[in-house]
């Protein structure tokens, strides 16, 4: 039993799960034990989808930790990056004890699951200086200890800051919240950024967990494939708490094609490709005058700060291009988020944005 445990809710500990009829490991050649239909639906002339799935595909779970650079029994496979943020909440807080720390302006899905499990939000706002929009790592750690955070969430490269964070400072936080709180860094981003993977941090640190997802690089976000990352004890925990089949058939298939070699060589050219685009655009758009600053980004996205942010808005609206509207985060009252297309969107971007007016 490995001490991350300890940080699990103790109603938990032990707790079993539900044991669906493809958890037990029985081999036969006429199944007759999960009440499944016997002939497949018409619109499924293959029966790819008539018998439920395995809980956790062991061919997609290998080739994950392969890609990741972890064992099997660390990883956790489920709907994305928002079923492993929902699940560590729900395993790890006692609703109105336990905090939840996380650095706005950042991904939403943070605050969202520790309202629904009634954890306490612990907000530490991310400074903005000459870098970029970077995480206050001493602030971080003393707020944690004072509101006694059980998660604290450190989004690398971060969106919408789109900055990495090094991983001397994940393992500084993990360091001091030994014990207290599990260090969980969301790595949706990670493709295109140069920092290595926290999950190498996971030998000598069992209370840091990686987030990972196909629905950024890897082009599979309708597939609904992501990841957590961590101590084996800790992602049996998870499981048990995790809905009986949470990885639809067809949507395992499609991501292990998608992460054969050919697929991989492919989606990191397209990777470099985006890296590329990513300081082109980025110098472009600083020469505008209708731009205050543009973020140095480790991501496939970059933030920008207009002198007027809803004419801009519009106007990329009305040339058909759908930008995020950042002015709602903290901080970001002039800012939107512009994800990095082709080349060819990229150039539309520009285009619209060069009639914009400088600053009066």
């Amino acid at each position: 039993m490995s001490g991350v445990l300890d940080l699990v809710r103790e109603d938990l500990r032990g707790f079993g799960g539900y044991s669906s009829a493809r958890s037990a490991r029985l081999d036969g050649e006429i199944w007759l034990n999960a009440n499944e239909a016997a002939w497949p639906n018409p619109g499924d002339a293959a029966a790819t989808c008539r018998r439920y799935p395995e809980p956790q595909p062991q061919a997609l779970r290998e080739r994950l930790a392969a890609l990741y650079g972890c064992t099997p029994g660390q990883l956790l496979i489920g709907r994305g990056s928002d079923e492993a943020i929902d699940l560590l909440v729900r395993a790890l807080c006692v609703p109105g004890r336990d905090g939840v720390l996380y650095t706005p302006p950042v991904f939403g899905m943070y605050a969202v699951s520790a309202r629904l499990q009634n954890a306490p939000a612990l907000e530490v706002p991310l400074r903005d200086d000459e870098a970029g929009l970077v995480p206050d790592i001493e602030a971080i750690i003393a707020t944690a200890k004072r509101g006694g955070a059980r998660l604290v969430f450190l989004c690398s490269p971060s969106n919408p800051g789109g900055l990495s964070i090094p991983l001397a400072q994940v393992e500084q936080v993990a360091v001091a919240l030994r014990g207290q709180a599990l260090v969980v860094v969301d790595e949706a981003y990670a493709e295109f950024a140069d920092e290595p993977s926290a999950a190498t941090l996971l030998p000598r640190h069992d209370n840091i967990a990686v987030l990972r997802t196909l629905s950024k690089a890897h082009a599979l976000a309708a597939a609904r494939i992501g990841c957590v990352i961590a101590d084996a004890d800790l992602v049996a925990v998870l499981r048990c708490c995790q809905a009986p089949y949470p990885v639809p058939a067809p949507c395992s298939a499609l991501a292990l094609d998608g992460l054969d070699d050919a697929a991989l060589l492919r989606t990191r050219e397209r990777t470099a490709l985006v890296r590329a685009e990513r300081g082109r655009l980025r110098a472009a758009l600083a020469a505008l005058p209708g731009v205050r600053r543009v973020y140095a980004s480790d991501a496939n996205f970059l933030l920008v700060r207009f002198v007027d942010a809803e004419t801009a808005f519009q106007r990329l609206l009305a040339a058909g291009v759908v930008v995020r509207d950042q002015r709602a985060a903290p901080q970001l009252h002039d800012a939107l988020r512009i994800t990095l297309g082709t080349p060819e969107q990229n150039a539309r971007v520009l285009g619209v944005l060069a009639t914009l007016e400088p600053a009066a």
